[in-house]
């Protein structure tokens, strides 16, 4: 998983992803879907719900396995999951100069919200 990730340009220096992954494994983890591809993980994505919003984080497919529909099928069974939850709107965040991703999302209906992306780390992963 953490290769396809890394694979993907997802990994940043602040998240250690072993850490996200068994945090995930604790809560919902209905909500963590993972594509198998010939035996070898080749796509993922983890999402969760609030009883506010839904989050998609991680999405991510194999460059070998793109343009398969492949992150299309997730992103839609996420939306079906959280919608089964009683979630009425699902949230995600694309770095801004990713613009490949960008339109990807666009086309299956996502668009920017007007607001502000702010954080604040609670747990520092290093």
């Amino acid at each position: 998983m953490v290769a396809l990730w890394r694979e993907c340009g997802l990994l940043r220096p602040w998240n250690d992803p072993y850490k996200d992954i068994a945090r995930k494994l604790t809560v919902q983890r209905e909500l963590f879907l993972v594509g198998e591809c010939e035996g070898v993980i080749c796509a993922s994505v983890m999402a969760g719900y609030d009883g506010h919003r839904g989050w998609m984080n991680y999405l991510s497919v194999s460059a070998g396995h793109r343009r398969l529909r492949i992150g299309q099928t997730l992103v839609g069974e996420v939306e079906r999951l959280l919608l089964d939850l009683g979630c009425p709107k699902v949230n995600l965040q694309v770095r801004s100069e990713n613009t490949e991703v960008l339109a990807f999302y666009a086309r299956l209906g996502y668009g920017a919200d007007a607001a502000v992306s702010l954080g604040k780390r609670l747990i520092p992963d290093d």
